[in-house]
Parts: C-alpha cells; sequence; structure tokens
C-alpha cells in the first residue's frame, strides 16, 4: 500500500467513526473529573520519559480517576535521599483524570538517576471539598541518563506509526536490541485522533509486549502532519508535555515542541513541519496557522545553534516530519496556493516542505548541519549532498510491511557518525551512511 492509498483508507475508516470517535468521550471525562471516584487500579501505565534535555527530563503516564501525580527520583539504586516531585508546575499541581506529566529539573548532564512514580487519588467535589482518597504507587525502580557531552553518541529513529501496533512492537522489538541513548518519534505517531483515551493507547499502553518501552530509553518528539488532525490531537500537549517556561525563552513560548540537546558528539534539532496542507485550504476553513509557526521556528533555530553545547558539538543532525527536499518534479512542494491543487504535482498535499527548507536550512547549514533525517513519504530513501546542497538527507519507511517500517540508528564510531536504515519487518539493511564531523 503506498502512501496515497493508506491515507485515502484512513478517511474512509475515519468517516466510519472507527479511528475518530465522536465526541462523548470528551462529555465522560469531563463528568469522570468531576466526580473523581473511579473503582480499580489508579495508575493505568507504566511511566513514559519525554522531551529529555542535559538537565531536565519528563515523566508521563496514564490514571483512570482524579489524580496527582509525583515522581521520586535519586542517585542511587536504592532510592535513599530521593527527591519527590508533583505533577504540574506552579501555583497549583495538575490534577487531571487522565495523565500525569511531572517534568523533573535541576538534574545534572550525563548522569544515571533512578526513579519510581505514583500518584494520589483525589476526591473533588468543589474548589473547598477536596481530599486524598488514597495513595498508589509502582513499586518498580527505573532509570534513565540524562543528555549531555558525556552521553553515548547512539540514538535511534522510528516515523509514520500511525498506531499500528503489529508494525509497533517490530520497531520496539529492533530498538530493544540496539538500545540506544534515546529515540526520536518522527512524527505521525497517530492518525485523526478526537478523543485523549485512543491518545493515550498510542503513547502509553499500546498493546504490545514491552508496553513499558520508553520508561528507561528517553523519547523526543517532532509531530507530524497527521498529530495536528482531530479535536484531541489540537492539544497534543497534554499527552506529550512540553518542557517547563524557565526552560524555554518567552519568545518561544508555543515552541515547546521543539528541541535542542547534546547527545554525546551530537547536536540533535528538532523542528516542526506541522500541516502538509497550506493554512488556506478549505479543508481546514482557517483554523490552522502552520505558516506563521514555522516562521517561529527560525529565531529558536537561530538562538540554540549559537549556545556554546550546540556549536561546538563535532555533528549537528537535524530531525523533522516532511522532507526538506525531493528531487522528483511531480511531488508536492507545500507551497501551492490557493488549495495545494496544481496540475503539475501527483497530489494536493506537500509531499516534501520546500517553504520550510527555504526558512531553516540556510541557518542549518551556516551552523554545519550536515545530515537532516525526515519521514512522511512510507517510502526509504537516501538523497546524497551536492555542490548546492551540501547536506544528506535521510527519508524512512512507512506503517505497514509493504512500506515498510524501519528503525534509523545513528552512532558516532571512531570520529564518524554512523546511520544505518534497518527494515524492521526482516531485518536487511535498506541504507548506510557515514559522515565526518564538520
Amino acid at each position: 500500500m503506498d502512501r496515497r492509498d493508506f491515507i485515502r483508507n484512513t478517511a474512509v475508516i475515519t468517516a466510519a467513526g472507527i479511528i475518530c470517535p465522536d465526541a462523548i468521550a470528551s462529555s465522560d471525562n469531563q463528568t469522570k473529573n468531576i466526580q473523581g471516584s473511579v473503582d480499580g487500579k489508579l495508575i493505568t501505565s507504566a511511566p513514559m520519559l519525554q522531551n529529555f534535555a542535559e538537565t531536565s527530563i519528563g515523566v508521563a503516564f496514564s490514571v483512570s480517576a482524579m489524580a496527582n501525580g509525583f515522581v521520586k527520583v535519586s542517585e542511587v539504586d536504592d532510592m535513599s535521599n530521593f527527591r519527590l516531585i508533583k505533577c504540574g508546575g506552579y501555583r497549583v499541581t495538575g490534577m487531571n483524570a487522565d495523565v500525569m506529566q511531572i517534568r523533573v529539573t535541576g538534574l545534572k548532564p550525563s548522569t544515571r538517576y533512578y526513579y519510581t512514580i505514583g500518584a494520589d487519588r483525589i476526591s473533588y467535589e468543589g474548589g473547598y471539598r477536596m481530599r486524598i482518597v488514597s495513595t498508589e504507587e509502582d513499586p518498580k525502580i527505573y532509570s534513565f541518563i540524562t543528555s549531555g557531552p558525556g552521553t553515548s553518541s547512539h540514538f535511534c529513529v522510528i516515523n509514520d506509526t500511525h498506531a499500528n501496533f503489529s508494525t509497533f512492537q517490530l520497531l520496539q522489538e529492533k530498538i530493544t536490541a540496539l538500545n540506544p541513548s534515546c529515540v526520536v518519534w518522527n512524527g505521525d505517531a497517530t492518525n485523526c485522533e478526537e478523543s485523549i483515551d485512543s491518545q493515550k493507547e498510542i503513547f502509553f499502553y499500546p498493546p504490545i509486549k514491552n508496553s513499558d518501552y520508553a520508561s528507561e530509553i528517553p523519547y523526543l518528539f517532532c509531530p507530524g502532519n497527521h498529530d495536528s488532525r482531530g479535536m484531541a490531537n489540537r492539544s497534543l500537549e497534554k499527552i506529550w508535555m512540553y518542557r517547563q517556561p524557565e526552560e524555554r525563552l518567552s519568545r518561544d513560548w508555543d515552541l515547546g515542541r521543539n528541541f535542542a540537546i547534546r547527545l554525546g558528539d551530537i547536536a540533535m534539532i528538532g523542528l516542526d513541519t506541522a500541516e502538509d496542507k497550506l493554512d488556506e485550504n478549505p479543508i481546514f476553513a482557517g483554523l490552522f496557522s502552520s505558516s506563521e509557526y514555522r516562521k517561529a521556528q527560525v529565531k529558536w533555530l537561530q538562538h540554540v545553534l549559537s549556545l556554546k553545547n550546540i556549536k561546538n558539538a563535532p555533528f549537528i543532525v537535524a530531525f523533522c516530519h516532511i522532507p526538506l527536499f525531493d528531487s522528483n518534479p511531480r511531488h508536492n512542494p507545500g507551497d501551492v496556493y490557493p488549495n495545494d491543487t496544481d496540475s503539475r504535482y501527483d497530489t494536493n498535499f506537500a509531499e516534501w516542505q520546500r517553504t520550510c527548507s527555504d526558512l531553516w536550512m540556510p541557518v542549518l547549514e551556516k551552523a554545519g548541519c550536515k545530515l537532516v533525517i525526515t519521514a512522511h513519504e512510507h517510502a526509504v530513501r537516501i538523497d546524497g549532498p551536492t555542490k548546492e546542497r551540501p547536506w544528506t538527507q535521510i527519508v524512512g519507511g512507512g506503517p505497514a510491511l509493504g512500506n515498510p517500517p524501519t528503525v534509523i540508528e545513528g552512532k558516532v564510531l571512531n570520529g564518524q557518525l554512523q546511520v544505518s536504515i534497518c527494515n524492521a519487518a526482516n531485518g536487511d539493511t535498506m541504507g548506510q551512511v557515514t559522515l565526518k564531523s564538520k
């Protein structure tokens, strides 16, 4: 199944109410939030490590009722002298009935930490009538290593999983075998999610063997175009946390999905290409604003590339969902006004993003970026550098066995960045790239 057939079939399923359930779930969640008393297990998933950095990391997990979550973190495996951090930021804690998000800050770079999770079940009957009914803690002790110059220069990339759990199982088996320092989920993890329950299944308790897949290997996320579609996906930060306000400049308040971290010898830069259709396309009724969002990322990119730990890295690798280059003249570049349709192109959506390339690549090239890893097309491709375009682009595979699904692995060995593309369905290597430092 090619990309167009897959998306077309997904739209049919969506119309039938299979992928995008109606809004009844939202009102059910509101009732549950107010009453806050659901019998049974409170913590309903293993923890997920999100959006990690040199001095911080996010810990998120699912709950079944009104709760306030917490993390205990320590530098020793017996959890002595632990520090307790509650979910939420300043002023009030993050009390809700769906997902606990705890941002652990004040950490040391390239350091192993041990942690446990827990949650207080809350009875909430009004602003002056709330109480903790009970406390539930996961007895398992997990661990993670923060990013930094001393962390192993080893990452993996997955993309376009589209809630295909049989594919996701294959990807996780490969990642477990490789055991990287972190994984970049390079977009389209979802389809068109109308309820937070469907998002929770995708991220927190997918029906796979190792549902604790992200409890010790941190994940970074570059959203794809599908990760903005549906009412629930419009508030994806309820599932995938931003960094705390003090971790971002005030100018970059709405750029919480972008990341710039140091992973050993690699500076990893995450960008958000947003929608594959123009904001003016009638299908979105003027309710998307991807254009200004892409422009706002330019100043953020200029700033992070000037930071000492980023600019001094021997390698800079950028990640984003939609490709930033395509040599096929029939492939839509994403800037076809007014509604993405033109007889010169095969599709009425962007197969690559000329606008993002024009905005971001001059900045990345000046900083010495030689590799961009993208997704979206559901087909593996390697675009080698040219005199006019001095960077390599790798495009990952798709969500089904025929596409096929891929794990892209990158690691620094003997002063070189070695990147390979593995077919997760059969284990074959589909391509390799070796890069010298900038």
